[in-house]
């Protein structure tokens, strides 16, 4: 992939300051970029990095046109013109670029126009694939699931029968989507599975990270809305609900009937309670305990950083006696109320 810097400004909607005929062929880090690579800066303490930055071009906010003065792509959000100049010279090879002889469709199934379809992928009865999407090699796709056009379905990514995926997703390689919930009724000792009648309903412009899995509702549907971001290895249990433009970090893991709204963040190896809500625009910071409804925005953090071992072992001592610290602790506090009474009388 070959650009020019001034093409690629009218691409991402920056301003180009320096030579707009250098070509691009790629993106890089400041630190490490050449001369035929574009790189950005968007935080002060890296000045030092750019005023020795090899790079052909770098994306930066107008403040920093007067520490540089090599060729520049100039915008206010720098990160985000990264981000789209990383789109423009993206080279991963698609899932699939044509319909392989391994592939195995039903003749009930129906694909649409440039649909591609890996080796050895299964597409079942009834299924529907939109309009150039890609099914990479041994993916399945379940009876009367239905997918919109311009997915990414990776390798070895299985789809349940009658999930549903909107416009534009991509789905890495090895999530499973649709599979049972965890529903199980006791009975004298032993469990007895109820089966899960639902299904997944997946907005547009979704991505699910590798080895996530989606569980499919019990009777109601789980519903991840438009814009959803997921990454690898979460836990989706059945019947969540998760608003638009909700990102969650790696190994997260929600339970059943979570409703979660728009615009939050979820940090990597948090755990949410499930049958319960959190409003629109939380923050949960990493390996976050939700254990109660959340109602107000905000920032929210569980957990004990890391400490050294043997600050650790003191902490987990004192923890184990708070019970003990706070009975005392307000036997003290009465004891000093009486004295102070006393001492008005």
């Amino acid at each position: 992939m070959q650009i020019t810097l001034a093409e690629l400004a009218g691409k991402i909607g920056a301003k180009c300051h320096g030579d707009g005929t250098l070509i691009i062929n790629s993106v890089a880090s400041l630190g490490q970029a050449g001369p035929s690579e574009i790189a950005f800066f968007s935080d002060a303490k890296y000045l030092d990095v750019l005023n020795v930055s090899r790079a052909g071009a770098v994306i930066l906010p107008e403040q920093a046109l007067a520490a540089y003065s090599g060729n520049a792509l100039v915008m206010a959000n720098p990160y985000l013109g990264f981000a789209l100049a990383a789109q423009v010279l993206d080279t991963t090879p698609a899932p699939a670029s044509s319909i392989a002889p391994s592939a195995v469709i039903a003749p009930t199934a129906q694909l649409g126009v440039g649909v591609c379809v890996g080796a050895n992928a299964v597409i079942e009865a009834g299924a529907v694939i939109g309009d150039n999407t890609e099914i990479g090699p041994g993916t399945f796709i379940g009876k009367e699931a239905k997918i919109g056009p311009y997915g990414r379905i990776w390798a070895n990514v299985s789809i349940y029968h009658r999930v549903e995926i909107g416009a534009q997703c991509v789905i890495q390689s090895g999530a499973v989507i649709g599979s049972d919930g965890f529903g199980n009724a006791p009975d004298k000792g032993r469990w007895v599975k109820i089966p899960q009648l639902g299904t997944v309903i997946i907005g547009d412009r979704v991505r699910i990270g590798a080895n996530t899995c989606v569980d499919r509702g019990a009777l109601d549907n789980t519903i991840i809305a438009d814009g959803v971001v997921i990454d690898n290895l979460c836990q989706i249990a059945h019947n969540c609900e998760i608003g638009e433009n909700t990102a969650i970090a790696g190994a997260a893991t929600f339970a059943g009937s979570l409703k979660i709204g728009k615009n939050c963040m979820v940090g990597g190896a948090s755990v949410v309670n499930g049958h319960m809500e959190i409003c629109d625009n939380v923050i949960i910071t990493g390996m976050g305990m939700v254990m109660r409804p959340i109602d107000k925005p905000g920032v929210y953090s569980s957990g004990i950083p890391l400490q050294s071992n043997k600050e650790w072992r003191k902490t987990a001592a004192r923890t184990l006696r708070i019970d003990d610290m706070h009975k005392r602790i307000n036997k003290l506090e009465k004891q000093l109320a009486a004295a102070a009474s006393s001492a008005k009388e």
